[in-house]
């Protein structure tokens, strides 16, 4: 049977991951594997992660299987991240958490619970978007269907032509929205974006699913969630997929959630029971390790007031990066990357040619995807300089 099987080709990022390692060049810098980034070029384990782990490793007395809704402290933590300590959908019950192994799990699950629902939902996807969101979606048998989202060409949120598009849902589509920190692009809503969507998600009928992969990563943790917060006030369900991997830095231990709000406590506590039903169907139970480091950090004040230095700390590292690499073009007389400034998170579109890309790979060893999204936390204060002096000769070339 297995000889029938043919091999699938290596995902282009990974695949660029590997060739960056072969490289010799010693000025060789990668930008286009998706995780943070600090100075020194490495991914660190937050400090606060390193206590939390700690204090479980001492306190830790049993490895049996978690209940299948994960561990409790860090489903409530992460409803409390994402609508606020005092939200009244949370008092309410209007609002529940089902952990998943990191963002994508939370992704498929929650997938699985429409298709549960409403067989075939068309779901809508911003062009461009995470390429891993299709198969996530499309696995559980949705269909996707795109919404035009960054102008390549002005370099912003061609939002007219998006509220066009999304024009032609109807009730029991779903609109998948990036959170903040939009991957690919970093281009992000406003908040008066945020509301013209919902009153059309309220005219429409369509369901929204916020993908929060990156809270606190734009502009605050409080700040980052004021957009799905209105959001949420307003539409009468939604769904969220909720991931630590890049603010907590959990990358390998896998802590996400998949979040249901409706507007009647028994109907979002069904529909956490079809995801829990799902997930059992699928990998059984959630893992513990991440979630119990995420419940351990929110539910003690001196952990989460060090996390919270250390995730400020990263975001003003990426933003003063983004600063830098702008600053020096315009230095060199190449003012058009004024955008770079203006997005938020970890990646932007540099906006060159494919060929300009390969140029930058094969003579100077800098690794960009070919869509031109690059990582700007893989800028170093050691590696900008000769970063910006390859794109420049590249540009003039």
């Amino acid at each position: 049977m297995l000889e029938q099987l043919q091999s699938i080709p290596a995902d282009p990022i990974l695949g660029l991951s590997a060739a960056f390692k072969k490289d010799t060049n010693p000025n060789k810098i990668d930008l286009g594997v998706g995780v943070y980034k600090d100075e020194s070029g490495s991914t660190p384990i937050m400090r606060a992660v390193k206590l939390a782990t700690e204090r479980i490793q001492q306190t830790e007395t049993s490895k049996t299987y978690l209940p299948q809704a994960g561990v409790a402290e860090f489903n409530t933590a992460t409803l409390e991240l994402l609508f606020g300590a005092d939200s009244a959908l949370i008092k309410d019950g209007l609002v529940g958490s089902v952990q998943a192994p990191g963002g994508c799990g939370a992704l498929r699950i929650g997938a699985e619970v429409i298709n549960r629902s409403q067989p075939g939902t068309r779901v809508w996807l911003s062009n461009p978007s995470w390429p891993n969101h299709y198969p996530l979606l499309e696995g559980a048998d949705l269909k996707v269907h795109e919404y035009p989202y960054y102008d390549h060409a002005n370099h912003a949120i061609d939002f007219d032509a998006m509220m066009r598009a999304l024009a032609e849902t109807g009730p029991g589509d779903v609109v998948l929205v990036h959170g903040c920190c939009h991957n690919p692009s970093g281009a992000d809503l406003s908040l008066e974006q945020w509301q013209a969507l919902t009153d059309l998600a309220l005219q429409r009928g369509f369901t929204p699913f916020v993908d929060a992969a990156y809270q606190g990563l734009a502009h605050g943790l409080e700040e980052d969630a004021r957009g799905w917060r209105a959001m949420a006030e307003r539409v009468p369900e939604m769904l969220i997929a909720s991931s630590c991997s890049k603010n907590f830095g959990l990358y390998r231990e896998r802590a996400g959630a998949i979040v249901f709000l409706t507007r009647d406590s028994e109907q979002t506590q069904i529909a956490c029971s079809q995801a829990m039903n799902a997930a059992r169907q699928i990998y059984s139970m959630p893992p513990s390790h991440g979630g119990a480091i995420v419940g351990t950090i929110i539910n003690d004040p001196a952990l989460k007031a060090q996390w919270l230095t250390e995730l400020d700390e990263m975001r003003e590292r990426i933003n003063g990066m983004r600063d830098a690499l702008v600053d020096r073009l315009d230095a060199a007389g190449h003012t058009g990357f004024q955008f770079i400034r203006t997005e938020n998170g970890m990646f932007s579109f540099l906006g060159i040619s494919e060929q300009q890309v390969q140029k930058l790979r094969d003579d100077y060893a800098v690794y960009i995807v070919d869509s031109t999204r690059m990582n700007i936390a893989g800028l170093t204060s050691s590696n900008i300089d000769y970063f910006a002096d390859s794109l420049i000769k590249v540009l003039e070339g």
